[in-house]
C-alpha cells in the first residue's frame, strides 16, 4: 500500500504543478475572478495534499500494520480527486450538474475527506 500511495502522490504532485502552470499561463484572463480563485484553490489544495499523501506512504513503510495510516491515505486520495477535481471541473467547464446533482456539492465532500484524513493521521500518530 505504501508504494501505491507514493505513486499516487507523485502523480498528483506532477499534475498539481502542470495544472498550476496551465492556470497561470493559459487561463489567465480567460476566467472570471471567482473561477480563477476556485482554480487556484484547487491547485493549492492539490499540491499540499499530494505532499501529505507522500508523507503517509513513507510512514507506512515503517508502520505497515497501522490501519489508521492506511485509512488516512485512502481519505487523502479521495479528497484529492473530489475536492480539487470538482474545483478544476467547475472552473474550466460550463457543466454545473451531473445526473441532476450540482457539481458544487462534490467539493465539500472532498473537503470532508481531507478532514477525515487529517483526523485519521492524528489517531495513527497515537499508535506509532
Amino acid at each position: 500500500m505504501a508504494k501505491r500511495f507514493i505513486q499516487f502522490a507523485a502523480l498528483n504532485g506532477l499534475l498539481a504543478v502542470m495544472l498550476g502552470a496551465f492556470g497561470a499561463h493559459a487561463l489567465r484572463g480567460e476566467l472570471t475572478a471567482d473561477l480563477m480563485h476556485a482554480y487556484e484553490s484547487a491547485v493549492q489544495y492539490h499540491f499540499w495534499h499530494a505532499l501529505a499523501l507522500l508523507f503517509i506512504g513513507l510512514l507506512i513503510i515503517q508502520n505497515s500494520d497501522n490501519r489508521y495510516l492506511i485509512a488516512s491515505g485512502i481519505f487523502f486520495a479521495l479528497g484529492l480527486v473530489l475536492f480539487s477535481g470538482s474545483l478544476y471541473f467547475l472552473a474550466i467547464s460550463d457543466i454545473r450538474y451531473i445526473v441532476g446533482m450540482p457539481i458544487g456539492l462534490i467539493t465539500p465532500v472532498g473537503g470532508l475527506m481531507f478532514i477525515f484524513a487529517w483526523l485519521l493521521l492524528l489517531i495513527a500518530s497515537l499508535k506509532l
